[in-house]
């Protein structure tokens, strides 16, 4: 029997692989990672450092070193670069660890939006059904059949009610959540494990961001994570903010990844918008932080949406 753990380049995936390693063998557990391509440099490096633990590899220091070159995603030329680099990486990481296994569909998020005709949002995100669901699901149903492989996600015992719509999307084949099972570990407890293991934290954590994936930008999020991406990278956030002018303007629509409610009424609230609001300090205190929401690729109910 195959363990196939989906390796989102998180605390929670890599909590969940070490679980899972433990109990069944190294030789028997596979990693599948999705790639975006726009996620932050500093996961990959995380990746390919937790997957050389995870199979005893010493540390690829000269392919580590080659993920600090992968540029922020600030220009399409920053894109096209990132794809160039991020196919001779994943190349040679899954050379040197055979049971890593690195896919990409070869789009963006913001290619995806463009070619659907949608702007993803946190009601739909086909970015990640393109980009993470559908590429992996075809990966395994072409490897393995449900009596073969038994699937596993790292979301936690805090998010236990999370699970049923995994269980429902990927049946008839098995999937299981090591961390919710005992002992039960905060996000902190894990964060202490990665620091036994003398393995740097992924930046974004000390960021302030809540998840390690899509380099701090994803349309399930809300006002509060795009205020931090704001501050923390501001160039990110502009080229994700033209962006969504660019598709507003493709579409012939008022769209908006973001929302906000005034009095009993839900407006749009565009990236350039928020910005605005940051801006006038008389306004900012309109922009609510509290509003964070965040990654649920793999636990999303709408896999079947595109």
């Amino acid at each position: 029997m195959i363990h196939i753990n989906f390796n989102s380049g998180g605390i929670g995936s890599y909590s969940a692989g070490k679980r899972i390693i433990a109990e069944h063998g190294a030789d028997n557990v596979i990693n599948l990672f999705t790639d975006t391509l726009i996620e932050d440099r500093d996961l990959y490096r995380f990746l390919i450092e937790t997957n050389a633990e995870f199979y005893g590899i010493e540390r690829p220091v000269a392919l580590l070193e080659k993920c600090a070159d992968i540029p922020d995603i600030t220009s399409e030329e920053a894109v096209t670069r990132r794809k160039e680099l991020l196919a001779e990486i994943s190349t040679e990481a899954m050379r040197l660890m055979p049971n890593l296994i690195w896919i990409a569909e070869g789009r963006t998020p913001w290619e995806v939006f463009f070619a659907v005709r949608y702007l993803g949002n946190s009601r739909i995100a086909q970015c990640s059904h393109v980009l993470k669901q559908a590429t992996a699901d075809k990966w395994i149903r072409d490897n393995y059949g449900p009596d073969e492989c038994v699937l596993y996600l790292g979301i936690d015992w805090t998010e236990a009610h999370r699970r049923e719509a995994p269980i429902k999307n990927w049946a008839p084949y098995r999937i299981e959540f090591p961390m919710c099972d005992e002992p039960l570990l905060y996000k902190y407890d894990m964060l202490e494990l990665l620091d036994a293991a003398q393995i740097s934290r992924p930046r974004l954590y000390g960021k302030g961001f809540a998840h390690n994936n899509c380099g701090g930008f994803c349309v399930r999020a809300g006002q509060g994570h795009f205020l931090n991406l704001l501050t923390e990278f501001p160039e990110q956030y502009a080229y994700h903010e033209n962006k969504e002018e660019d598709i507003r303007t493709f579409l012939g629509k008022n769209v908006s990844i973001l929302k906000r409610v005034r009095g009993k009424k839900t407006y749009r609230l565009t990236l350039r918008q928020l910005r605005g609001l940051y801006e006038d300090t008389a306004r900012r205190t309109q922009i609510d932080r509290e509003d964070i929401g965040g990654c649920g690729c793999f636990v999303s109910p709408e896999a079947a949406d595109e």
